[in-house]
């Protein structure tokens, strides 16, 4: 008798991630897309002579335009390291507080643009991620309080009574 084998059928392993984690890598990727979405800007017709001659959008290139583009980058950067780093309470706090600040500075880079679709998609695309961090930093999972120093001198008291 010939017996054909039945595949074993595993189930994949689901971990939880963690929020620290998703955190990192939403801003990851917020920064990618912000980044990838200038780049490919450059092959918008006009724009490569514009800043040849010394002309972004509206504002002249100039030492301060670069200075705040670099910190526009800059700030998604180190919320990639703070987001691993920074204690949970302080963590929180700091993503909401700079990912609301950066959907106003995300929808503002639709002013004036002539390709709606290319911007449009790249802004909701970068709203999208800017949502999921606030999400998951205003849903950190909270522990149960445990029992503080005090607390654990007064067992000790009751135990030795």
């Amino acid at each position: 008798m010939m017996r054909t084998r039945q595949p074993a059928t595993a189930t994949l392993e689901d971990q939880r991630i963690p929020v620290r984690a998703k955190l990192a890598a939403t801003w990851t990727s917020f920064m990618f897309l912000y980044a990838y979405v200038d780049i490919l800007n450059f092959f918008t017709p006009g724009v490569i002579k514009d800043i040849l001659d010394g002309k972004v959008f509206e504002f002249g290139l100039s030492q301060t335009f670069s200075t705040t583009a670099l910190t526009l980058m800059a700030v998604p950067i180190f919320m990639v390291v703070l987001s691993m780093t920074l204690p949970a309470r302080a963590n929180r706090v700091t993503n909401l507080t700079v990912a609301s600040l950066y959907v106003p500075v995300t929808a503002f880079n639709a002013v004036g643009e002539s390709w709606l679709y290319f911007y449009g998609l790249g802004i909701v695309l970068e709203l999208i991620l800017l949502a999921l961090i606030v999400r998951y930093a205003w849903t950190w999972p909270r522990t149960a309080p445990s029992a503080t120093s005090a607390d654990r001198e007064t067992v000790r008291a009751q135990q030795q009574a």
